[in-house]
């Protein structure tokens, strides 16, 4: 008998010990959010990003949505990428990937830079002058055209996008360039960009008016 109400005790401390657990990760602040630490972001003000987030100091951390205060983050213009999670025992850590603008597009007199999926990242008086101008018939993100260019932008070095002035794209297979010095490139569609920077950044070197690396196996300069 004495077993039996030992076993019966034990199986009741069990379950109280687990029910104090639930209450204090669930429902208590104990384990409650005491700081929302924000790490990745440079334009985009941490305060901002906690206002969006909208997780109030104390509330259980166990009980956080991370997936809803993900998507609420996204929301930020500013914002390509978010991953929250649970730092134990009371820090909620969103970490944040920004849009990194790559060109510009002229709007209405004012200037629209663009990052490399085509979305707009803020709207400025002055262009940039680090950025190329992006000229399409229809600057958007998923637009063909618009697409194209961006990846050829992508695909530049490091030492050699600081030089071009423009990305012209009247078509997805019609791109082509125009540098600070004035001179052309004609680059085509967007296949082989690797080969055409390859060939294109030897081109250089010499005196031209015009580079022709729309066919890398057959390239033309004048």
């Amino acid at each position: 008998m004495n077993g039996m109400w030992r076993s019966a005790f034990l199986a009741l401390l069990a379950v109280g010990v687990v029910g104090v657990t639930a209450w204090l990760v669930f429902f208590s602040s104990v384990l409650g959010v005491r700081e929302v630490q924000v790490v990745g972001n440079l334009a985009v003000p941490a305060q901002q990003i906690r206002q969006v987030a909208g997780v109030a100091e104390g509330r259980p951390l166990a009980g956080v949505d991370v997936a809803e205060v993900e998507n609420r983050i996204r929301g930020i213009r500013q914002v390509e990428s978010v991953v929250v999670s649970r730092g134990w025992p009371g820090t909620l850590v969103v970490r944040i990937v920004e849009r990194e603008p790559v060109a510009v597009v002229p709007a209405g007199g004012r200037f629209a830079l663009v990052d490399r999926h085509g979305v707009v990242t803020e709207i400025r008086d002055v262009a940039p002058p680090a950025l190329p101008v992006l000229r399409v018939a229809r600057p958007q993100a998923g637009d063909p055209a618009t697409d194209i260019a961006l990846t050829v932008i992508g695909a530049l070095p490091d030492d050699l996008a600081p030089r071009v002035a423009e990305v012209l794209a009247p078509s997805p297979e019609t791109v082509s360039l125009r540098l600070k010095d004035g001179r052309e490139v004609v680059w085509g569609g967007g296949d082989r960009p690797a080969d055409k920077v390859r060939i294109l950044v030897t081109l250089l070197k010499r005196p031209a008016d015009t580079y022709d690396v729309s066919s890398p196996d057959v390239v033309t300069v004048k």
